[in-house]
């Protein structure tokens, strides 16, 4: 097809930010522009002062392209370079909605690249080009391509899939302290992994795939998953992805390791690891529903075999670091579920949210914090509860 450029595909924010103690008006626009398989992520902020004049350096760089790609994932070659959204390696049993900027002030730029050559090809994610952090490689082989058997339905495009995949930052298994106040960096984390794939549906506008995973986390445990997923890349101005599986985890072991909040929380992850003893098999599903390809909303379900009423329910969204100085999200949790109808009731188990956040520095955090929860009246029927809280924050990467 010809060029086209997706009036649709436009997102945009205004808002005031302070530079050097002087009062700018702040005009956002994040559009992703789309030339046939080529796409280019924009983040497009001009700083205006009192005076009409812009900021220096909104427009003298290249930061306002957020990301380049070719095509989409799951085609013959897809690319992406640039901060890394939800990225992906083969059933996601390993490396899964993996994101690489943990904030806007943080922003890193990374690289998808898979390349499928018919009967083999690989899929690899590099997470950060100036600084070391993720890196993860799937290569795999169709072994009954270019045989008798490659016109045979599902078995002749089914696929034998090894994944490495590795955070190779020294402290990715924590830090210690000694006692004359020197830090210890405990090392990298290495996890790898073995999975067959069979192809249910292969069209342009929607994938499908059952497999069977096999992962082992170095110097801990190791588990299993056999599971459905299926990508809808691009429904105009939406693209989906949903995943149901069955997992068996061992001892110390984490589906998923690399995902959305990893370069949050990855201090924290190795430590949570750790606890890990009393493991028991489950169900656990998700959908992510993208919308003009930067904001997508994301809804999880897990529940344990051997765990009474351990159902938990999570539907939510962010702005993330799509707005440079405004940090929104919105929620709904619940937990302790014990069957379908739990699902359906507001109870004191639920929990919904609303958090508007401004930044006047990259360091500092303003959020208004709207909280429900649920109590029962004394006619037995529940109300919500609400709470409003205001919180400011501040946080410097280290």
């Amino acid at each position: 097809m010809g060029n086209k450029i997706s009036p649709n595909e436009l997102g945009g924010s205004v808002g005031l930010t302070w530079v050097d103690g002087e009062v700018f008006y702040l005009v956002n626009f994040s559009p992703e522009l789309t030339f046939g398989n080529f796409g280019a992520g924009l983040d497009v902020n001009f700083r205006i002062n009192k005076e009409g004049k812009l900021q220096k350096g909104d427009y003298d760089n290249l930061r306002f392209i957020r990301y380049l790609r070719w095509g989409h994932k799951g085609d013959d070659v897809y690319a992406r370079l640039g901060v890394l959204d939800y990225a992906r390696l083969g059933h996601g049993f390993i490396l899964y909605n993996y994101k690489n900027s943990p904030s806007y002030e943080d922003r890193r730029n990374g690289v998808e690249l898979d390349w499928n050559f018919g009967s083999y090809g690989f899929e690899s994610v590099y997470g950060d080009f100036a600084r070391a952090g993720v890196i993860g490689v799937r290569v795999f082989r169709k072994p009954f391509k270019m045989n008798a058997l490659e016109d045979f339905p599902i078995l002749g495009d089914a696929e034998v899939g090894f994944t490495i995949a590795s955070d190779v930052r020294e402290d990715a298994k924590g830090r210690t302290v000694d006692s004359t106040g020197k830090v210890h960096e405990k090392g990298t984390v290495g996890i790898y992994g073995l999975d067959v794939g069979f192809p249910l549906i292969r069209k342009p506008g929607i994938q499908s795939t059952f497999y069977i995973d096999f992962a082992k986390i170095l110097s801990y445990g190791s588990g299993a998953a056999i599971g459905l997923l299926t990508d809808v890349p691009d429904l105009g101005i939406f693209d989906l992805s949903s995943r149901i599986e069955r997992r068996f985890p061992g001892k110390k072991f984490i589906a998923n390791y690399f995902d959305t909040f990893y370069e949050i929380d990855r201090l924290t992850k190795i430590k949570y690891l750790e606890t890990l003893t009393n493991p028991s098999p489950g169900i656990f599903a998700d959908l992510t529903v993208g919308l003009f390809n930067t904001l997508y909303v994301v809804g999880t379900y897990q529940q344990l075999d051997d765990i009474d009423e351990s159902g938990i329910l999570h539907v939510g969204t962010s702005t993330g670091t799509l707005i440079p100085v405004i940090d929104a999200e919105a929620g709904y949790d619940k937990k302790f579920i014990k069957n379908f109808e739990d699902l359906r009731t507001l109870d004191e188990r639920s929990l919904m949210y609303v958090s508007a956040g401004y930044k006047p520095y990259p360091f500092m955090k303003v959020a208004l914090i709207y909280t429900w929860t649920f109590k029962k009246n004394t006619k037995g029927i529940y109300e919500a509860q609400e709470r409003v809280e205001q919180r400011v924050t501040f946080s410097y990467p280290l």
